[in-house]
């Protein structure tokens, strides 16, 4: 049963102990392929980012870094470009032979909102090793927008793993083969290879950039602000874009991508040799997105770009990231995008969901 634990599992690690939360984890929070993380009540503001290091706890890296705390009980506002500390409501003791991995979710990966969980004795972020007993929190770092957060807010997720269930490229192509992974001829290389659609097939819209100086976003707050207050729609007439450093862009994929039952996928951060931008903090693909056993019939890839120190050239079709596909221990009870609210089946290019 090698794999990715699909909900059934998740809530077997929740009635055994291994997942447990202070208020307890709600059945809203079980995702297909992983759960929903909650902020607890007080965030830190931290002088930088860091990670415990071998041995030591978050706890006492917060006491070195701290600059002032925020209570977020009765909502907060995180301001832009400051790094913050918030220990989450869920706790691991995560069993002999699981790990875990964490991933911003879809919305706060299209606010601009740097989010990563980190660990006592960590020494990567997002990833937590097998046998790990302690707590979880996030740093949360707003780069584009001022952010108005409450706790028990949802930002990021986590997905657990027995042993390693990635496919390698011969059984991608199998796979497709049998239950088309994309709408054309795949691009397959260490994982299923995507590229940017700057020739839509109407109009010219062909991605949005973040305006530099907009008011804040109250993530709870859902169609609510007009996009045109907090983003610049970008054009393209010959199918290329300029990206500008520093800017953060919101663009789509080419493809029309689908994950079937009993796989899930993980967006990979491009190589930085094929420019000098970089996409998406990297997210989790549910089993089921764009599959038509759950409705869909393919759904594009929102990518997240933000170029860094020199202005470049970005071309329709250009190969700009990968998807790394997993097998799934089990079948999930519930399929994104069936019997579950998800926001961005059968999606194309598409803002959060604050946005309107």
């Amino acid at each position: 049963m090698t794999g990715v634990l699909p909900d059934s599992q998740i809530r077997g690690l929740i009635d055994s102990g291994a997942l447990a939360a202070d208020p307890a984890i709600t059945d809203a929070q079980v995702q297909p392929a992983s759960l929903d993380l909650r902020l607890g009540t007080m965030a830190y503001r931290v002088r930088a980012s860091f990670l415990a290091g071998h041995g030591r706890s978050v706890a006492g890296r917060i006491a070195e870094f701290e600059m002032h705390r925020v209570d977020l009980t009765a909502g907060a506002v995180l301001e832009k470009g400051c790094v913050y500390l918030i220990p989450l409501a869920e706790r691991l003791a995560l069993p002999p032979g699981v790990t875990a991995v964490a991933n911003a979710k879809s919305s706060t990966g299209r606010l601009d909102l740097l989010t990563r969980t980190i660990t006592d004795g960590g020494t990567e972020f997002d990833r937590i090793p097998e046998g790990y007993h302690g707590p979880l929190y996030a740093e949360v770092c707003p780069r584009s927008f001022s952010v108005l957060v409450r706790a028990g807010q949802r930002l990021n997720q986590i997905r657990f793993r027995d042993g390693q269930a990635v496919l390698s490229d011969p059984e991608l192509s199998a796979l497709h083969g049998t239950d088309p992974l994309v709408d054309g001829t795949p691009l397959i290389s260490e994982g299923l290879g995507f590229s940017v659609d700057l020739k839509p097939a109407k109009g010219s819209l062909v991605g949005y950039r973040a305006k530099p100086h907009t008011g804040v976003v109250d993530l709870d707050l859902i169609g609510h602000y007009p996009a045109r207050e907090f983003w610049e729609e970008i054009h393209s007439e010959d199918g290329r874009v300029i990206l500008d450093p520093g800017a953060f862009y919101i663009l789509v994929s080419r493809e029309a991508v689908t994950i079937p039952p009993d796989y899930a996928a993980e967006m990979a951060p491009y190589l930085a040799m094929v420019g000098e931008f970089r996409v998406h903090y990297a997210g989790f693909f549910d089993p089921g997105f764009g599959h038509g056993s759950a409705g869909g019939k393919g759904s594009r890839g929102v990518l997240e770009v933000r170029c860094h120190e020199a202005p470049f050239v970005l071309e329709h079709g250009q190969v700009v990231g990968r998807l790394v596909y997993e097998r799934m221990a089990a079948r999930p009870d519930r399929l994104y995008g069936a019997g579950i609210a998800s926001n961005y089946q059968g999606q194309g290019l598409k803002l959060a969901k604050q946005f309107r």
